[in-house]
């Protein structure tokens, strides 16, 4: 219940503000940074990145805010639309650092598919492919198999990119279904 009177009590502030109340709009960003600031301290610590960065982080997302504060819908909650400014302005900075997670392989080895594993697999989806059409099929393979991307495969299919989204996608649902009943 906390956070949704924060959120009523920051949707308020930033309606005032966007309605030119510039007092108000400087207590929502004074209320809004410290709970940014904890919020992203704890997600770059969860990234296993040291704290050098939160100040950084914050004012960005700040300023993001600020420069798209008419994206707002002032019908909708403000929580979840500056928690998504926070988060992509998080993922970004540590994009940016260069963040990479190394992994031995020697450490991981054992749970690794065998070739046996990888021929019973590749059986499998082909068993569930067939269950498909010629695009969804295409589509399937190009993207989840062949690593491809969304804008190629429009290409040599003579479709939008969006239109290859939403067939992988319900391609994948029917994959899903099939995989489950064992219908394939």
């Amino acid at each position: 219940m906390k956070g949704r009177v924060r959120d009523d009590r920051w949707g308020e502030l930033m309606r005032s503000a966007m309605a030119g109340n510039a007092a108000d709009y400087r207590l929502l960003l004074a209320e809004v940074s410290r709970v940014l600031r904890q919020t992203i301290r704890t997600a770059v610590a969860r990234s296993g990145q040291g704290n050098a960065d939160v100040e950084d982080i914050v004012q960005e997302t700040l300023l993001a805010v600020h420069l798209k504060r008419d994206t707002w819908n002032p019908e909708l909650p403000f929580g979840p639309w500056l928690n998504a400014i926070a988060r992509y302005k998080t993922i970004d900075a540590l994009r940016r650092r260069g963040l990479r997670r190394h992994v031995d392989i020697d450490v991981v080895a054992d749970a690794l598919p065998s070739d046996e594993g990888d021929a019973m697999a590749t059986h499998d989806l082909d068993r569930l492919l067939l269950a498909m059409d010629d695009r969804e099929r295409t589509i399937v393979r190009g993207i989840s198999v062949e690593g491809r991307s969304a804008t190629s495969m429009a290409t040599e299919l003579g479709m939008t990119e969006g239109a290859v989204r939403v067939a992988l996608h319900r391609a994948l649902q029917k994959l899903a279904r099939f995989s489950r009943r064992g219908d394939a």
